[in-house]
């Protein structure tokens, strides 16, 4: 019995004690490494999070230039329509203008061959009634 209570001291002396420091020490070791990785990670979460917002407010920025862009080509592109219809419009009333002036230039010309033409056929029926009828030696 004194023996093995010589090899129990001399197994917690030598054995028993360094390897509990051992297992201890790597014990620490593997929770520092965990704690570490887990700090590492929470600090790649918070950085991956402000990436993200920053990716956001980057993407908010570049629709909010798009929409202004869009804007303000709809504004030209109204502001080119309206020129074009101005001047379509202006060019329809100096063509009326000038139509006008075309028709009342062909309703003069026509008045003047229709009073042309009356004449004509006037003193065409004029003659043709006086040839045929008799001289009667100048008393009628």
């Amino acid at each position: 019995m004194v023996l093995f209570l010589f090899v129990l001291i001399m197994y917690r002396v030598l054995v028993h004690g360094p390897l509990e420091k051992v297992i201890e020490e790597r014990r620490g070791r593997t929770e520092g490494a965990l704690e570490k990785a887990r700090a590492d990670i929470a600090a790649a979460e918070a950085r991956t999070a402000e990436y993200e917002q920053r990716l956001r407010e980057a993407r908010a920025g570049v629709f909010k230039a798009q929409e202004a862009r869009r804007q303000q080509a709809a504004s030209m592109r109204a502001a080119a329509v309206a020129k074009a219809r101005a001047q379509a419009s202006q060019q329809v009333e100096q063509a009326k203008a000038t139509l006008a002036q075309s028709v009342e230039a062909s309703k003069a010309a026509l008045q003047a061959d229709a009073e042309r033409l009356a004449s004509n056929i006037i003193g065409s029926i004029l003659r043709q009634v006086g040839a045929a009828q008799p001289s009667t030696g100048g008393i009628q």
